[in-house]
């Protein structure tokens, strides 16, 4: 191996090295900025979730497509504020969960 690069790979494993040695993290809690963060980050997931569902459901099932055509816009909104919302509270209360319960490991 070259003197260089040899030189940047000891200095990537030192940086590693002190990364490992920090502080173990912090637990969060629900009223934290970081709960909240993380309680919002899940929110965002089931939401990502819905509409991937919700297009999956499309395109895999002929009859729930033709009804949102024949339906219109409104119905299109409907179908996908619904399964948005269910998936993001569905997944908001599961990281509140997720949370608790690291809360009362540690």
């Amino acid at each position: 191996m070259e003197p260089e690069i040899a030189g940047c790979v000891a200095r990537m494993i030192e940086v590693g090295s002190m990364r490992a040695r920090k502080s173990p993290k912090k637990s969060r809690s629900l009223i934290s900025p970081t709960g909240i963060i993380t309680i919002m980050t899940h929110a965002m997931m089931g939401a990502a979730l819905g509409l991937a569902f919700g297009l999956a459901l499309i395109l895999s099932n002929p009859p729930v497509a033709n009804l949102l055509k024949h339906g219109g816009d409104s119905a299109a909104a409907v179908f996908v504020v619904t399964l948005v919302t269910t998936f993001a509270i569905g997944a908001m209360l599961t990281g509140i969960v997720f949370i608790i319960a690291e809360d009362k490991e540690s």
